[in-house]
């Protein structure tokens, strides 16, 4: 299992790279696609807590690294104004609090049915996304949500989340290179997974 959770992390190095060279599309209300999250979001279904915690805290240190030691706390064309009081390691937290939302669907994920963590990636990274803009706007002292920034939440969460499929099957095969037993679509056997509990 070691073994695994240290090819997450390499995979979840390459994703922060792939990050800076993923545009916005302007025709979807600016909406990105968040690498980073949904590498995150997949992989903590697939991990024990304490490695989702480890995973946590890696996504966002990296996150804010990236986004919030701007001149302005990130990227000029989404934080236009000024925001000095917003402290760098919040996003550690949004990021463990949407894990164990993962965590939650885990136990179906074991049994095989991957299929509902899918959606639920696409909610708890909605609601990443809705938090993280609600405490700027919280620190910033404007509690104002426009039917814009709504949109560009919504169509990045369900934009993002069409690459989940992708992610888990890359995390399958790389549980499987790394001796980690995955679930498969047939009814569980007593000792059929190596998955931690």
């Amino acid at each position: 299992m070691i073994r695994y959770t240290a090819s997450v992390v390499v995979l979840l190095l390459a994703a922060v790279i792939l990050q800076q060279f993923l545009p916005a599309f302007p025709g979807f209300h600016r909406a990105r696609i968040l690498v980073v999250p949904l590498v995150f979001l997949c992989s903590a279904v697939t991990t024990g807590t304490p490695s989702m915690l480890l995973l946590a805290f890696l996504c966002g240190f990296l996150w804010d690294a990236q986004n919030a030691l701007g001149p302005h706390g990130g990227d000029p064309d989404v934080y236009t104004h000024p925001v000095t009081s917003l402290r760098f390691g919040y996003s550690i937290l949004l990021y463990a609090f949407i894990g164990f939302i993962m965590q939650g669907v885990r136990p179906w994920f074991r049994s095989g049915r991957w299929q509902f963590s899918v959606p639920f990636a696409c909610i708890s990274l909605f609601v990443y996304l809705a938090l993280e803009y609600l405490l700027l706007m919280f620190v910033r002292g404007d509690l104002a949500v426009s039917a814009a920034v709504s949109r560009q939440i919504f169509l990045t969460a369900a934009l993002t989340t069409l690459f989940a499929p992708p992610v888990f099957w890359l995390l399958s095969r790389l549980a499987r290179w790394c001796g980690v037993e995955q679930p498969t679509d047939a009814a569980p056997r007593a000792g059929r997974y190596s998955l931690p509990p």
